[in-house]
C-alpha cells in the first residue's frame, strides 16, 4: 500500500447537510422544517420536560426528603485492604491514593472495621470507626486523626 491508494472506511466521511441553498436542494425555502408552527420559527420548540400543557411529571410526583449542602462524603477504606503495607508502614490519606486505594478523597478519609488487621502500622484519616480503632491498637498499630 502507497501514500495515494490510502483510502478511508466507508461511511465515515459524510458531507454535511446544507440548508436553506436553493430548491434543487431538497432543503431550500422553508430548511426541511415545514410551512407553520412552534418548530418552524426560530428558538421555536418546547422546553425540558414539557408535556403540551399537562402537569408535567416532575411536579406530578411528590416532593420528599431534603440534601444537605453541607454534607462530608468520605471515602471509605476497610482494615483488610490496609494488610498490603509492610509493617510500619505510615498509612496516609496521600499513600492511600497513591497506591490506588481511593481515587479522590472528597471531605476526607474514613477507616471501617470491615475485615481484620494482621499488620503493625501507623494509620492517619481523618475518620475512624471505634471498632476499627480498637483493631488498630490491638494488632500493635497506631491511631492519628487529622
Amino acid at each position: 500500500m502507497k501514500l495515494h491508494e490510502l483510502k478511508s472506511a466507508e461511511g465515515s466521511r459524510k458531507t454535511r447537510n446544507r440548508v436553506g441553498r436553493g430548491i434543487g436542494s431538497g432543503n431550500g425555502k422553508t430548511s426541511g422544517r415545514g410551512q407553520k408552527g412552534q418548530n418552524s420559527r426560530s428558538g421555536g420548540g418546547v422546553r425540558l420536560g414539557f408535556e403540551g400543557g399537562q402537569t408535567p411529571l416532575f411536579q406530578r410526583l411528590p416532593k420528599r426528603g431534603f440534601t444537605n449542602i453541607n454534607r462530608k462524603e468520605y471515602a471509605v477504606v476497610n482494615l483488610d485492604t490496609l494488610n498490603r503495607f509492610e509493617d510500619g508502614t505510615e498509612v496516609t490519606p496521600e499513600l492511600l491514593i497513591e497506591s490506588g486505594i481511593v481515587r479522590n478523597e472528597k471531605s476526607g478519609i474514613k477507616i471501617l472495621a470491615n475485615g481484620n488487621i494482621e499488620k503493625k502500622l501507623t494509620v492517619k484519616a481523618n475518620k475512624f470507626s471505634s471498632a476499627a480503632k480498637n483493631a488498630i491498637e490491638a494488632a500493635g498499630g497506631k491511631t492519628e486523626v487529622i
